[in-house]
């Protein structure tokens, strides 16, 4: 993810050091395995060794290699449902859990930043939800109200005040809520992994997980070179799932997100375009999300190609979209540009799953899981630890199986075009 072209980030270039962590070798035994140095695999490692637990995480790559390291890097509070739909979802008690837990996601993400002093240019300079068509804002205002009734304060934006936070006069409102925020995405990875080996984790990178076995009370999970043995697996693969636990694989859709990033911007132009520094997704059925880097450089992302990039011309839908709207923008390159994959799940929501004794899995962020993934990975620590399935917030459920799952880049792209007609006809 170094260097410069398309699949390379911009991250590495202010990113600390990735931490050490040689491959698994040998037999090994542990109270914890995590699978997967995502997000949920890194706060499950950090947590339950902090904990006292003995914990060894696997992870195919290196921490922070797949959604972790290439995501928008917003920390943004919430799911993709509003509080009064996720209620009715999930029932009145629980689903008052799970909003709370989801809206108090940023916070949980910046209080740990602080307390474990995380070098990853972390700032909670909010998150506008930005609508460009009027069919969109009953939404804005029915999120203002039913967040309101939950004793948060969001500040409801009109044209002109869109047009001021943003730069252009692309919006007919927004939402500003001063919760979000954003981090270097991979700093954060890397950091998260710093703090686990600090905390006394073990991480083993280049350590494909290639089997779970049970062999009697435990769980014996095997590499090329190594195995170990533990009384409790975690699951953490999200949109890289294989084929190692039965089924798991099916029962998501891997969804490729792309990011365009610019040159610096010169001064004018990074002073008018997000002057206070929030993090931008847009209301509609195939957002854009953007935001200027601690670098002075535009991200901007959205769906693209669902493949990984091959040339510039993958991300150009991108580019040419920011330049409408700042067409200052017309003269700056974009030299970096890259995308990756995420768990999607139909309904949107977040899962977790307990399919045999001892395994539990914790995937399908819908693109909300910087924040949301640091959370459930601490109540996967707690849980793991001896709380049990109190400590979760989520219902552990089955794992399902997705009818047709093989043809999940089509229907993906064809969802994407639809969404794009929706939008253009507001509907």
């Amino acid at each position: 993810m170094n260097g410069s072209g398309p699949c390379a980030t911009v991250y590495a270039a202010t990113a600390p050091a990735a931490v050490a962590t040689p491959p698994l070798q040998g037999e090994q035994r542990h109270d914890l395995i995590v699978v997967g140095g995502g997000y949920t695999g890194l706060s499950t490692a950090l947590h339950a060794a902090e904990r006292g637990c003995k914990v060894l995480l696997l992870e195919a790559e290196q921490p922070g290699f797949g959604a972790a390291g290439r995501n928008g890097g917003q920390v943004n509070p919430g799911l993709k449902h509003e509080p009064d739909e996720i209620e009715a979802h999930y029932g009145a008690e629980r689903g008052a859990r799970i909003v709370a837990l989801a809206g108090a996601g940023p916070q949980f993400l910046f209080d740990l930043v602080h307390r474990l002093q995380l070098d990853c240019e972390a700032r909670q300079s909010g998150t506008l939800r930005a609508a460009y068509r009027h069919a969109s804002l009953p939404s804005l205002d029915a999120q203002v109200a039913q967040w309101a009734r939950r004793g948060v304060a969001l500040e409801r934006l009109d044209a002109r005040g869109a047009a001021h936070q943003t730069g252009t006069d692309r919006y007919v409102g927004a939402t500003f809520d001063r919760r979000g925020g954003s981090v270097n995405p991979l700093a954060y990875a890397r950091e998260l992994a710093r703090a686990a080996c600090a905390a006394g984790a073990t991480l083993a990178g280049n350590s494909r997980a290639l089997s779970i076995t049970p062999v009697g009370a435990e769980w014996r999970v095997r590499t090329a070179a190594g195995a170990a043995r533990a009384p409790q697996v975690v699951l953490a693969t999200d949109g890289y799932s294989d084929a190692l636990w039965p089924g798991l694989r099916r029962s998501i859709i891997p969804v490729y997100s792309s990011i365009a990033a610019s040159a610096p911007l010169p001064p004018a132009l990074r002073a008018r375009l997000l002057p206070g520094g929030a993090v931008v997704y847009e209301s509609g059925h195939v957002p854009t999300y953007y935001r200027v880097d601690a670098s002075g450089r535009l991200l901007i992302g959205g769906r693209g190609v669902q493949r990984p990039l091959r040339t510039h011309a993958d991300v150009r839908h991108l580019t040419d979209y920011a330049a409408r709207w700042w067409p200052e923008l017309r003269g700056i390159a974009w030299p970096q540009a890259w995308n990756g994959q995420f768990a999607l799940t139909p309904d949107f929501y977040p899962r977790v799953h307990a399919p045999a004794p001892g395994i539990w899995v914790a995937l399908g962020y819908s693109g909300r899981g910087v924040a949301l993934a640091t959370r459930l990975g601490a109540a996967l620590a707690e849980s793991v630890s001896g709380a049990g399935r109190d400590a979760l917030p989520w219902p552990v459920t089955a794992i399902p199986r997705i009818p047709l799952h093989r043809f999940w880049p089509v229907g993906v792209a064809l969802g994407v075009a639809l969404g794009r007609v929706r939008d253009r006809f507001g509907r």
